[in-house]
């Protein structure tokens, strides 16, 4: 439809919507956001967690327990199940809740007419009708037709699957496909040059991507983190149901009550069941979260926090990152390098009359002034683009018609047939070739980013102008510029290197500009590869090649995002900052992808974490973050898995070896309960260095291992307990289960002290809320019996004598724990060390 009938239709009108209009549009047709994945039910929520391997053990112990009337173990196992599922749904609620809060800070907007005026609005509540501008860098908020358009062009990738962008023009009529409407813009496109005006038709699931929003909304599977942790799930789910049949098993070789076995079997598949660990996770990540945005750092995607605490490699661009960004025209030289005003003329005149997203290098050349251009006026203009990296505008003069192009400065100078000299046009000669190359050259090693200048006359008759005019140009000269490193910039890479981080640099610029940067900063250069060889390398080339060089020049945005798939087809873990419209893929590509708050929309829209200070240091504490939320989780992951499992398997032995049960199941539930009391706080612990020290992967093989090495340490002293309990103080078989009941929870809740650390124990000082809890549930143990409470599990007031010799017991336990642990310790860091060297090789 033509765009006056379209506006009719729509009852708006070129001046916009009535903010009243506007809001009842918005309650009409709804937000404008794609159809996400529904918002789970409650029940649906529940049934979810039901689903996980570790409740499921769960649910069996209790069905049965309440099946044989054992109400109290049954009580106490649905009590872990409600306490599991309530405060890991409560803590994700307030996660998604605060992640929703944060990202709300970065929320994409749009300029729309509201009401006459134009304002800023959140993308959301664009409606149709609205009038909306579109500018260079910003993402078409909805679907619509063009009112207006200068040198509109789009990336519309997402929708057809085009490598370049294509040019939009007003007009109307029918098209039979997206590619055929020039006319008509699409959400989840990006504008790459050019503005425009549009008219919002269609919002929300109703635009074009939204028939494709199935594809967006749905799920997208596990990330590595939640695999990981289901296979480690699955795995504790296999132990359990070994210790049952076993345990089973022998009891009835043994001709014990099936019954009493039964239930025996089924609390010892409980204690070794880490039920707590999604809830773990969830407050891990929250926590994690918020510690990020005090450090500046705003968490779009939860799951990016153990990303970034695994991330050995960061790939970054060089303007605003590693240099201040504020970027100053230095010098206009021609050819030979001397001062030139026709250059000055030239670059100005482009720059002014250029339409698309402003860089800084356009924003330095008009501060820098000393051009009239009152006299010149704009016809036409041929945008920028990542494949030709120039733009070009068609002026008319006092000298005339002249089509001003600026650019790569290598690329300017192969489009060029003459050079200036004194005003005039010149013939090219091998001897001023080479004189332009050293120019540009000696420009470049001074670290100065440099431009290319050029024009040519045109007729008179020329009013429009394309990419087949940008030949046979007169090379003007060059117009460089200085931006200088970052003052923080140093002490962060080292930082980050000491991190074990590897810091590469993909940026457009030339070789030349970014060695002088690097080694300003005082980094080596350790290769150096260009956007020219990488044309010409296979995927698995590339994945050679990128291991060992760390600045990649001259990159476009396609090879930006082969560089990053290429790492990580080694084995890294890989970060990648940027905001640029080009940035888009490679942070779409990356593990971690970092944007800041001033980056365009799409670079926005695609990174997980996003900085409110364009800095290195930032990032730097944000690792540091990741690393610790990463380490507090895998801390509860290897504390309930050695100590759960030296004293499953103790249990399980004393069934064999013992003429009765070495502990009730209810006295294992309450256990099991309690120390899950003590878990809860290990979100909040404080971390060691070291553990921030270096990236931080999963490992569920060392996790395996950790629990076979320090479980039967556990075990030991449980078979030295049966026997002070038996020949020491002769116990009946009551006061016999009363007393490993104590010994069993003070091992396993002392134990905390030691495996929270790599380091001594007493050296380290644990979170107030982790040791105050740990004191108070071993307080409870030990006053139990004394009360009355304490007859309802089957638990009795034993002598003075067992806590002498618990105490004794215990003391020694923790002795060789630690001397245990760091020998485990060593030996891993020392495996780590040799899969290291054999990976870099």
């Amino acid at each position: 439809m033509p765009a006056e009938a379209l506006c009719s239709a729509l009852r708006t009108s070129p001046q916009g919507l009535g903010e009243d209009d506007a809001h009842a549009r918005l309650e009409a047709h709804g937000p404008n956001r794609l159809q996400g994945a529904a918002p789970r039910r409650l029940l649906v929520e529940i049934a979810r967690r039901l689903g996980s391997p570790l409740v499921l053990v769960l649910i069996v112990a209790g069905a049965a327990s309440l099946a044989t009337g054992e109400g109290m173990s049954a009580w106490i196992i649905g009590s872990i199940v409600v306490l599991s599922i309530v405060i890991d749904r409560i803590q994700e609620q307030r996660a998604e809740s605060a992640a929703a809060r944060l990202a709300s800070q970065v929320a994409l907007t749009a300029r729309v007419l509201r009401d006459g005026q134009e304002r800023s609005v959140p993308v959301e509540r664009i409606v149709p009708g609205d009038i909306v501008r579109l500018a260079a860098g910003a993402q078409v908020p909805a679907d619509g037709v063009l009112l207006r358009a200068s040198d509109l062009f789009v990336q519309q990738a997402a929708l057809t699957g085009e490598s370049f962008p294509v040019e939009k023009k007003p007009a109307a009529g029918a098209a039979a496909s997206i590619e055929d409407a020039p006319w008509v813009v699409f959400m989840g496109s990006s504008v790459i040059s050019g503005n425009a005006v549009m008219l919002a038709c269609r919002t929300g699931p109703s635009a074009e991507i939204g028939q494709i929003a199935h594809l967006v909304a749905a799920d997208r599977g596990e990330l590595a983190m939640e695999h990981d942790l289901r296979r480690f799930g699955n795995f504790i789910l296999r132990v359990a149901v070994f210790l049952v049949l076993f345990v089973v098993v022998v009891g009835g070789f043994l001709h014990r009550p099936w019954l009493e076995t039964l239930l025996f079997a089924l609390a010892l598949a409980v204690g070794i069941t880490p039920e707590l660990l999604p809830m773990v996770v969830t407050v891990s990540l929250a926590r994690g979260a918020q510690r990020l945005a005090r450090e500046q750092v705003i968490v779009k995607r939860m799951a990016a926090i153990h990303n970034l605490g695994s991330m050995d490699v960061l790939c970054t661009d060089k303007t605003g990152t590693l240099t201040e960004a504020r970027i100053a025209l230095t010098r206009q030289v021609d050819v030979s390098g001397q001062d030139s005003a026709g250059v000055l003329e030239n670059v100005f005149l482009n720059s002014h009359f250029e339409s698309g997203l402003r860089t800084p290098l356009e924003d330095a050349v008009l501060a820098h002034g000393g051009v009239d251009v009152s006299a010149w006026r704009k016809l036409d203009e041929v945008p920028f683009d990542f494949e030709r990296r120039r733009v070009s505008v068609l002026v008319e003069g006092p000298a005339g018609r002249r089509l001003s192009v600026k650019g790569a400065a290598r690329d300017v100078l192969a489009l060029c047939e003459q050079f200036e000299q004194e005003g005039r046009a010149q013939p090219w000669t091998p001897q001023v070739r080479a004189q332009a190359q050293a120019t540009l050259q000696q420009l470049e090693s001074g670290g100065l980013r440099v431009l290319g200048v050029a024009w040519k006359p045109v007729p008179d008759s020329v009013v429009n102008a394309g990419i087949a005019d940008e030949a046979g140009l007169v090379f003007s000269g060059f117009a460089a510029f200085v931006d200088p490193p970052k003052a923080d910039a140093a002490a962060a890479l080292r930082d980050l290197h000491a991190k074990g981080v590897q810091v590469k640099v993909v940026t457009g610029d030339s070789e030349l500009v970014a060695r002088h940067v690097w080694e300003a900063l005082g980094m080596p250069v350790k290769g150096i590869l260009l956007g020219s060889e990488i044309a010409t390398m296979d995927d698995r080339a590339l994945a050679w090649r990128v291991q060992r060089a760390n600045l990649f020049c001259r990159v476009d945005p396609v090879q930006k995002n082969r560089i990053i798939r290429a790492l990580r087809a080694r084995g890294h873990v890989v970060g990648y900052l940027g905001d640029g419209i080009n940035d888009a893929p490679a942070l779409h590509s990356a593990d971690v992808g970092i944007s800041v708050d001033t980056a365009a929309d799409a670079a926005r829209a695609a990174a997980d974490l996003i900085l409110l200070r364009p800095s290195l240091a930032v990032l730097s504490a944000a690792v540091s973050e990741g690393r610790r939320t990463f380490a507090n989780t895998r801390k509860y992951i290897l504390l309930g898995t050695s100590s759960s499992f030296g004293n499953m398997a103790s249990m399980a032995a004393a069934a064999v070896l013992l003429p009765f049960l070495p502990m009730l199941p209810v006295q294992i539930l309450l256990n099991n309960l309690l120390y899950d009391l003590v878990s809860t706080t290990l979100p909040l612990d404080r971390v060691e260095a070291r553990e921030v020290a270096r990236p931080q992967h999963w490992d569920m093989e060392l996790v395996r291992r950790f629990m076979l090495v320090i479980g039967p340490v556990s075990s030991l002293f449980d078979l030295l307990t049966f026997w002070v309990l038996l020949q020491g103080l002769a116990a009946t078989p009551a006061q016999f289960q009363s007393g490993w009941f104590i010994e069993s929870l003070a091992t396993q809740v002392l134990a905390v002290f030691v495996i929270r650390t790599h380091g001594p124990a007493l050296g380290s000082r644990p979170h107030p809320a982790l040791a105050w809890t740990a004191l108070a549930v071993l307080a409870f143990a030990a006053v139990l019996p004394l009360t009355p409470l304490g007859a309802w599990f089957g638990l009795l007031v034993l002598p003075w004598g067992f806590y002498a010799a618990m105490a004794g017991m215990t003391v020694a336990y923790l002795v060789l724990l630690e001397a245990v642990k760091r020998r485990f310790h060593a030996h891993a860091q020392r495996r780590r060390a040799t899969t290291a060297v054999l990976r870099r090789a």
